[in-house]
């Protein structure tokens, strides 16, 4: 089987990182998406040392000619996009202690667009890059990595925790990526791009201060699992490691 090229963006710690050692570990030429030349030299560093062809891409979602720079260099390098985990994501209120955050109409509007910068349009403009590229694999993948709080049907549900997350940012921003999966698959409907959204899960990383109940390679295994759909499996579809999310 051909090599396949898996980019994941934020994949210098936490669930990107773990997410590019489970396809670096299955034969996966992995490219280490990340804003931080030093982090992500490092993290692809780790890789390499334990047996992956890793290498670092600066990758900021934010920054368009940086985007446009990185398309450009895997074009050239490779020919083709196998893989594009969308994992970047940040939280604007505090999701490690979800009770200091502010309530809804307390949240400053610059808050909802510093989230949406990063967690939706970033996405937007790093799979159109890519596209050209994914089109040109056999199996291209996209995988957009939510949050069970994107979930309008669990956040609205009468039965609903009250200690659940009422992140107005993030939870929204997640909901809008779910919005972009669809969209995007039904595109891609009838050609060898799937793309699908993940929810890997209340895991323990740097945006929650680690106060998950799981662990990032728990939640990364999940994401590794739908990049690696085979041709019969799912598009523009909502999934956990127990199945299909409810929207």
């Amino acid at each position: 089987m051909t090599t396949r090229i898996a980019l994941i963006t934020g994949a210098n710690k936490g669930i990107g990182f773990e997410t590019a050692r489970i396809l670096g570990r299955g034969g996966a030429t992995v490219l280490v998406g990340a804003r931080s030349a030093d982090l992500g030299e490092k993290a692809a560093a780790v890789l390499c040392g334990e047996g992956v062809d890793a290498r670092f891409v600066p990758l900021d979602v934010t920054d368009a000619r940086g985007v446009q720079d990185a398309a450009a260099w895997i074009g050239a390098e490779f020919g083709r996009l196998d893989i594009l985990v969308n994992n970047a994501a940040i939280t604007t209120t505090d999701a490690a202690d979800p009770a200091s955050s502010p309530p809804p109409s307390r949240v400053a509007p610059e808050l909802v667009r510093a989230a949406l910068e990063t967690n939706v349009v970033g996405v937007v403009a790093v799979t159109n890059a890519m596209l050209p590229l994914l089109r040109r694999s056999p199996a291209g993948r996209i995988v957009n990595v939510s949050s069970n709080l994107g979930s309008l049907t669990a956040l609205s549900a009468p039965s609903l925790p009250a200690s659940l997350p009422n992140l107005l940012p993030y939870n929204a921003s997640k909901t809008a990526l779910n919005a972009l999966t669809v969209a995007y698959a039904r595109e891609l409907a009838g050609t060898p791009v799937k793309v699908n959204s993940v929810a890997p899960g209340f895991c323990a990383t740097d945006l929650n201060g680690h106060t998950g109940h799981r662990t990032p390679a728990q939640g990364a295994a999940v994401i590794a699992s739908v990049a690696l759909l085979d041709d019969d499996g799912p598009t523009g579809a909502y999934l956990t490691e127990d199945g299909r999310n409810p929207w």
